[in-house]
């Protein structure tokens, strides 16, 4: 453990005992309940050293903890060592709470800090509603990092960018108008806009505020009357003053977003679930209308320009894949290759197209037993030889001008084992069962799921995390509100969503198998019972055949996987010529 962390800690605890706390907790968000955060907002890095995706530290004035998932276990432990943060292995039975474990080491009348602008009004609340069993308080006022991270980074300034209205189909003003119906409707005259994404959305700007997000950190006030930009202004050029003023939305700087609020006296929609809790507490003389945030579901359904520009950029996408896959089918035979060089092998190929503007995740490049980890991400000290064995599993997506991509798919790179063929040819199964589904307008993800777990159930077999989620254009990769997944999740599926087909399997210490399509809702028919919807494939990329066992796959799923075969090589065989040509038409030769 480096020095400087221990001092960082001994710093904390200082402003513990000086501001009269016995705790603070820090989490990995920021201000806008961002997948991604920018620098200055990387606190729980900064005082415990900790780099991974996700996790909180909790420091009291005698001991401190870590909690995070099993993806950062190992790495955890080796760098918390001689630092006093104990690692608490997030998920396992026997791993206390953090509430829980925070009220065995204080006593009753104790104070514990948070930051309010970095955790949201639902979080905050709970907290406060668990530790006033154990007779403490939260203190949510504070954001200790102000006075203790003196080197703090600023924040970003990357300049905001204007998107083509034929790109994004409706003006802004448009979009606001609507919101302010979709507000009128839920019985509010206002709504806090935290978001990034949201903001971006409604306002037809794009930045490189966060990483793999092309978002600006901003806030926006929407009332009837007017909508303010809380941005800050070396971010807006003239020529973005100038669209903005014509778009009907006012420029105020970034910090002034809650003294607005505090003179704000209307009714004023916020989702507490992601709307931070400095947010609630400025409102002061507002009257709070909770509920989810109408531009999600606005934002989820793609009109003609969003949809063609996904088309747009799942051609950019496909086209780097297919070049990846035939160089890999030789290179893993020739060369040594390993996880980390498949990713910069992808990302050379991405660059080689104009419009690619960068990831939109980092990329999962997972061989053999790594693949069994979920959300497993190489590094120099992981990063494991390819061999002429088994899978690689590589969930991939790029940010293109045109739209976003998530695309995954798992690799025979030799030799496979029956067990290996039958787990492939059950996930890829799944994957088809609820590609080929008609519903209901309507219909929730829940109500579809198990379409793509039914034939792993039926082997005794399970995979824990979601089948699929929604993705913005040139936005988010992962958005809501809709998702597939086992838990409830009631928001609709309707026309015009994205949403990923992702069924999986994964086998600890031996390997992991996972396969996904981004997907189109569309119209499919309507009858005396209603209207009906389907999925449209976006992805174009080829799937591995080698693995497939066709009786265990099924004459109807066979059918549907050269259907979509055939439409891959009808959309990418005019990219291509000689060899690559001959892969992709045997890529996508029928089974």
């Amino acid at each position: 453990m480096k020095n400087y962390i221990l001092d960082r800690i001994e710093a904390m605890r200082d402003f513990l005992r000086r501001n009269g706390l016995a705790a603070y907790i820090v989490p990995s968000t920021d201000p806008h309940s961002s997948e991604y955060v920018a620098d200055c907002w990387k606190a729980r890095e900064w005082i415990s050293g900790f780099d991974g995706s996700a996790g909180t530290v909790v420091i009291t004035l005698e001991g401190a903890a870590l909690w995070t998932d099993s993806r950062y276990w190992l790495a955890a432990e080796e760098l918390l060592d001689g630092s006093g943060i104990a690692l608490m292995k997030d998920g396992l039975a026997d791993t206390p709470g953090i509430v829980s474990w925070v009220a065995g080491n204080l006593s009753a009348d104790d104070v514990v800090g948070v930051d309010g602008k970095v955790c949201s009004v639902s979080e905050v609340e709970a907290w406060k509603a668990d530790f006033a069993e154990y007779n403490i308080k939260v203190d949510a006022s504070r954001d200790a990092f102000e006075e203790l991270w003196s080197e703090r980074p600023a924040l970003p300034m990357s300049h905001a960018e204007i998107m083509p209205l034929e790109r994004v189909g409706e003006a802004a003003r448009e979009k606001i108008a609507r919101l302010r119906s979709e507000l009128a409707l839920q019985g509010a005259d206002a709504m806090a806009v935290t978001m990034l994404d949201e903001i971006a959305w409604l306002t037809n700007l794009r930045g490189e505020d966060v990483e793999y997000n092309p978002v600006l950190v901003a806030y926006m006030l929407v009332t009837m009357e007017k909508a303010t930009l809380f941005v800050c202004s070396q971010k807006i050029t003239e020529e973005v003053r100038v669209y903005l003023q014509k778009e009907n939305i006012e420029i105020r700087e970034y910090n002034d977003f809650f003294g607005a609020l505090a003179e704000f006296d209307g009714k004023l929609l916020l989702n507490p679930a992601k709307c931070c809790y400095a947010v609630l507490e400025a409102a002061k003389n507002a009257k709070i209308v909770r509920l989810a945030s109408p531009v999600a579901a606005m934002k989820a359904v793609k009109n003609a320009a969003e949809i063609a520009g996904f088309e747009e950029a799942m051609l950019c996408e496909g086209r780097a894949m297919v070049k990846l896959l035939y160089w890999l089918r030789d290179a893993v035979k020739k060369e040594n290759i390993t996880e980390l060089s498949v990713d910069r092998k992808l990302t050379e190929l991405r660059s080689e197209d104009k419009s690619f503007r960068g990831l939109s995740f980092s990329t999962i490049s997972a061989y053999g037993e790594h693949a069994a980890i979920v959300h497993y991400e190489p590094t120099e000290e992981s990063d494991k030889k390819l061999e002429e064995r088994g899978f690689l599993l590589l969930d991939c997506g790029g940010q293109y001008e045109w739209g976003t991509t998530d695309v995954t798919r798992t690799i025979p790179l030799g030799t496979l084992t029956q067990e290996e063929k039958e787990d492939y040819t059950r996930v890829l199964r799944g994957h088809i069962s609820l590609a080929m589904a008609c519903f209901p307008k309507g219909t929730c993800g829940t109500q579809l799921d198990v379409l793509a777990r039914q034939w792993l159930w039926r082997a005794g077999e399970n995979y824990l995390h979601g089948t699929g989620h929604g993705v913005g254009h040139y936005l988010n990769v992962h958005e809501g509100p809709h998702q597939i997944r086992m838990n409830n999740m009631p928001a609709p599926l309707l026309p015009g969503v994205t949403v990923t087909n992702e069924p999986g399997l994964y086998k600890a210490e031996r390997f992991g198998i996972r396969i996904e399509n981004t997907m189109l809702v569309v119209p499919y028919a309507t009858t005396e019972f209603g209207e009906y919807c389907e999925m449209r494939p976006l992805t174009v990329c080829p799937i591995s055949k080698e693995p497939i066992i066709p009786e265990l796959l099924g004459e109807e799923a066979i059918a549907y996987l050269n259907e979509y075969h055939s439409r891959v090589y009808e959309k990418l065989a005019k990219y291509f010529s000689g060899e690559l040509l001959e892969f992709l038409k045997e890529a996508c030769a029928a089974l």
